[in-house]
């Protein structure tokens, strides 16, 4: 497993070690032991599933506390571009984001530590998305930014009148007028 750190502190990108053969190949997705030596101690209690077609952006979400999660994402088929927004109060890097390709081909996983919104965009025709959150979902901690805002300079490679979006998702504040938690 290699480790990409991110311009991000927290933000990690892990890249398998794929093992390939005359049938194909195979990778651990996930290994506690191996994952707490990077990103400390996370313990992931739901995994979630997503089909998207192209042009889906879903995000900018995160959860408040004392329910915030933090999220270990991948795509499993497709194509997605994933983006981080960091939200922590007195961060050096408040309101900027990361962003990471991942693929079904490329096996990277993007690892999102509480504190940060996240979002994701479908490049490919359609594109199958997991995720592991340390924090179940509850639903009056539900909460996210304007995907579009002009403040965080977002490029989510998707033209913007291609772009499908959820309604609640339409209706997201900016940063600036967003109560922040963290």
């Amino acid at each position: 497993m290699e480790i990409i750190r991110t311009e991000i502190e927290g933000l990690l990108i892990i890249e398998p070690t794929l093992f390939r053969d005359g049938r194909g190949y195979f990778f651990e997705s996930f290994s506690e032991r191996e994952f707490v030596k990077v990103a400390g101690p996370v313990h992931f209690v739901q995994d979630n599933e997503s089909e998207s077609s192209y042009g889906v952006v879903r995000g900018l979400h995160f959860q408040t506390p004392p329910f915030s999660q933090a999220k270990l994402v991948r795509c499993v088929s497709g194509e997605v571009l994933d983006v981080a927004v960091d939200l922590r109060k007195g961060s050096p890097t408040f309101g900027k984001h990361a962003s990471v390709l991942l693929t079904g081909g490329n096996h990277r996983q993007f690892f999102i530590p509480k504190g940060f919104a996240h979002g994701f965009s479908v490049l490919s025709e359609t594109a199958l998305f997991q995720y592991k959150c340390d924090e179940f979902y509850h639903p009056e901690a539900d909460s996210g930014i304007y995907l579009l805002d002009p403040s965080l300079g977002i490029d989510w490679k998707v033209p913007e009148e291609k772009m499908i979006l959820s309604e609640r998702d339409k209706r997201r504040k900016a940063l600036s007028e967003t109560e922040i938690p963290f």
